[in-house]
């Protein structure tokens, strides 16, 4: 038996989240079983404790978008018992059970080898999350930027996204802009090594003018919405901003004088099936990069328990940092 966080739908459409004790003859089909060490909590999590909001097709549901832990059993010859692992993406925590149990059941091709440097505590407090920060820093360098060109933005930068973008930027060598809409995390932003922040508010307002004062190397917008269109008036000529996420809103008003004028660059990241190569290119350069210390500053830990809350408070951007969830606790 193993505990996990089961959401169940009634028929009247609501949903209810609550821990149960299951028998591992309930996991789904796959290759690779995992003893889940940790999981965490991101803004697709809090949509999948509630009503699903599309991502969850099937009921009951055990939502945990990612996790790590530790191989107990494998009919693929890529992974035995005793290897840690970590798994991100391929819709598991959406159409797949996930990483809110003690045992989880995958395909083995949805699996990378925690890397050197890296616990599966800390791996979780990277997640989903960090794993998407780095893979937008990534294409950014691809695209030309480098330490030195100017003040690199980031937005939302007190979630999970945002704190993890701002500390392996500032890890880089990048000058970091930190936007946030709490004044009250100036101190935390830049103990993760933000040079500057700026109030949400003077980036959050769509504005008649398509340019504005060329200000950014570049971008990781984990906002979207408005904010998103504003920035790209806002970037030098030939810089670019990486989109991954709409905590903001869908629509972005965006004027195409930005493109046309300055070459600006508009980057989509998806994290969710990133080939594997990729995916452990990224993980490496993670461990390498991301003090211990560092990610245990952005820790709060959590329990199964808590999650139903938790889910609500990240919908409402009132979480910060990275929920590191043991489902042990």
């Amino acid at each position: 038996m193993f505990r996990a966080l089961v959401v169940e739908k009634a028929e009247d459409g609501s949903t209810h989240a609550g821990v149960q004790s299951l028998s591992e003859d309930r996991l789904q089909p796959g290759d690779v079983t995992v003893a889940v060490e940790y999981s965490t909590l991101n803004y697709k999590d809090g949509l999948c404790l509630g009503s699903g909001r599309g991502l969850v097709r099937a009921w009951p549901h055990v939502p945990g978008i990612d996790f790590a832990g530790t191989v107990t059993a494998s009919d693929d010859p890529r992974y035995a018992p005793g290897d840690r692992v970590i798994l991100t993406g391929w819709r598991v925590g959406e159409t797949h059970w996930g990483g809110y149990a003690e045992r989880a059941r995958v395909r083995a091709d949805w699996l990378v080898p925690l890397p050197a440097g890296l616990t599966t505590r800390t791996a979780m407090a990277v997640g989903t999350a960090g794993f998407t920060a780095m893979l937008a820093i990534q294409a950014l360098e691809s695209h030309g930027l480098v330490p030195g060109q100017g003040p690199v933005l980031v937005t939302g930068a007190a979630g999970g996204v945002g704190s993890i973008a701002v500390a392996l930027l500032a890890r880089a060598g990048y000058e970091v802009a930190a936007v946030t809409g709490r004044p009250e995390q100036e101190g935390y932003l830049r103990g993760l090594g933000a040079a500057r922040i700026v109030p949400r508010a003077e980036v959050a307002e769509t504005i008649p003018k398509p340019l504005e004062t060329e200000t950014w190397a570049g971008c990781v917008d984990a906002v979207g919405g408005a904010m998103l269109g504003r920035v790209l008036g806002q970037l030098r000529h030939g810089a670019s901003s990486a989109a991954v996420g709409n905590a903001g809103g869908v629509e972005v008003p965006v004027n195409i004088i930005p493109f046309l004028l300055r070459g600006v660059n508009l980057l989509g990241i998806d994290s969710v099936t990133k080939p594997y190569a990729d995916r452990v290119r990224a993980w490496d350069r993670i461990a390498r990069d991301l003090a211990p210390d560092l990610l245990e500053s952005m820790i709060v830990p959590a329990r199964l328990e808590d999650l139903p809350d938790l889910g609500r408070a990240i919908l409402k951007g009132a979480v910060r940092g990275r929920v590191v969830v043991d489902p042990a606790a």
